[in-house]
């Protein structure tokens, strides 16, 4: 009987724990619609409902046509690990506003900042050739290697490495936020990270800047 009430017992803290770990971790990205976003382009302006502007298909969110733009969460988080999946998409069916492959993902876009190509926060450069850069926008600063970056519109803190998946293969971002401290992972890789960064909260945005870009498997989890 006390064999069985040890395992018991043990059996509850492994559920417990695995339902403490499930709640805190929560999906941005449904894979059915884009609940919980808003796209947003210079010409039209916002859009709270998003799938006037961008399209989900095939359990993807998927950002092309011929102007630049954005997807941003309605929601703030602070203290986080952020995971998600990106694609270049080729297919020559789907609009583009130019050839060159850049996109980003921004975070911690703070709530009052106003919507502009590109509001204030930090980004996640997605390029090909020159994914993991540090994007600092609107005067966000953070220091890298013991040494703080300027404060301009838009600076650039070059990653430590490349560890981009060749065209046509998806590659996985983890972005990690903790008091001021950031790391910025591609494909298991750590390409950038960072301390004291001058925003700790804010929203969630992808960019789409003229070459068609998938992403897929978007979670956050907080810390």
């Amino acid at each position: 009987m006390k064999h069985f009430l040890c395992h018991f017992l043990l059996l509850l803290f492994l559920l417990g724990f695995q339902l403490g770990y499930t709640q805190k971790t929560k999906n941005l990205f449904n894979s059915t619609n884009l609940k919980g976003w808003y796209a947003f382009e210079a010409k039209t302006g916002k859009h709270n409902k998003a799938s006037e502007v961008f399209k989900v298909e095939n359990n993807m969110i998927r950002l092309y046509g011929k102007d630049a733009g954005y997807l941003m969460t309605k929601k703030s988080f602070k203290n986080f690990e952020l995971t998600l999946e990106f694609k270049w998409n080729t297919d020559t069916l789907y609009a583009r506003k130019n050839n060159k492959k850049n996109s980003g993902v921004m975070y911690l876009v703070n709530k009052k900042a106003r919507d502009t190509l590109w509001p204030k926060g930090v980004q996640f450069q997605v390029k090909e050739g020159g994914t993991g850069d540090f994007i600092l926008l609107q005067g966000v600063t953070i220091n890298v290697n013991g040494k703080k970056t300027e404060s301009g519109r838009s600076v650039v803190s070059k990653r430590f490495i490349d560890a981009e998946n060749p065209i046509g293969e998806w590659n996985s971002i983890v972005i990690t936020c903790k008091d001021g401290f950031i790391e910025q992972k591609l494909n298991g890789t750590l390409v950038n990270s960072g301390t004291d960064v001058s925003v700790l909260n804010g929203r969630i945005l992808l960019q789409y800047e003229g070459f068609p870009i998938d992403f897929r498997n978007i979670e956050i989890m907080s810390l």
